[in-house]
Parts: structure tokens; C-alpha cells; sequence
């Protein structure tokens, strides 16, 4: 598939402050690339699939833990905070089904404060909103 389009560059430059503002939060990098790995799986975006898998390697993260995020309820890989992140990761892309769920909200907060559920959101929002952009554009998978 051909590219499509380039945004402009104000989309881009809007797009790009979310990513500065959760450079500068307290997420660690593997909730992000886990987030984004996740997020990007669910709405099936090799664009982003490829790119935050070779990410997530760079930064120490495992074969193995990638290769069974999309199992990650089955597997006991993910520690309990990482497994919270991920099903608020797939409660918030799958909004239509039922949205964040109490339960699910109330997990976090047993093991993150108010201010790193905030930025746990706003990855996820943000992460939803590139796969949305680079499938809308047919944005291809670079080798």
C-alpha cells in the first residue's frame, strides 16, 4: 500500500507535544512500550507494531514478553502493575465496548497514585491516536 497523505505539519506538531509531554512524566519506558505495543496490537497497526516492538528490545525488554503480550492475562510474565496497565491499556482502545471499568480503575489505583494513572491515560489516548493516524494514512512499515 502507498502512503496516502503527510499530515501538516500544526497536526503533527500538536501530536508531537503529547509525545514531549509523556517524555516528561514519570511513566517508566517499559509501561510505555508495553502500552503502545498493546494499544497498537488491539487496533492492528503494523506501523506502529513494528516500531515500538524494535523499541521496546532496544530498551531490555524481552522476545518472550512481547511475544505474549497479546496473551498477557494467561501468562505469568507481567507483574501485577504491569497487568493493570494493560487492561486499562485495553479497556480505554476498546472504549466502545464498556469503556474504563471500575474495577479495573480501582486495580490501578492499588499499586499508582492519581498522577500516574493521569499519565497512564493520556499514553494510552495518545498511542490510540498514532495508530489511528498512520492507518488512516496507510502509513507503511519502514525495514
Amino acid at each position: 500500500m502507498e502512503n496516502r497523505l503527510d499530515l501538516q505539519a500544526e497536526a503533527y506538531k500538536a501530536m508531537y507535544a503529547l509525545e514531549t509531554y509523556l517524555q516528561h512524566t514519570q511513566l517508566s519506558k517499559s509501561h510505555k512500550e508495553l502500552i503502545k505495543i498493546r494499544a497498537s496490537q488491539i487496533n492492528g497497526c503494523a506501523y506502529c507494531i513494528n516500531m515500538h516492538t524494535k523499541d521496546a528490545l532496544q530498551q531490555g525488554e524481552t522476545a518472550q514478553r512481547i511475544f505474549l503480550l497479546n496473551a498477557w492475562k494467561e501468562t505469568h510474565l507481567f507483574t501485577a502493575e504491569e497487568k493493570a496497565i494493560l487492561a486499562m491499556t485495553e479497556e480505554i482502545t476498546l472504549i466502545h465496548q464498556n469503556g474504563l471499568s471500575d474495577q479495573t480503575y480501582e486495580l490501578a489505583q492499588k499499586y499508582f497514585d492519581q498522577e500516574y494513572i493521569s499519565q497512564l491515560i493520556m499514553a494510552i489516548v495518545t498511542i490510540n491516536a498514532w495508530n489511528r493516524i498512520a492507518i488512516s494514512t496507510n502509513k507503511s512499515i519502514e525495514e
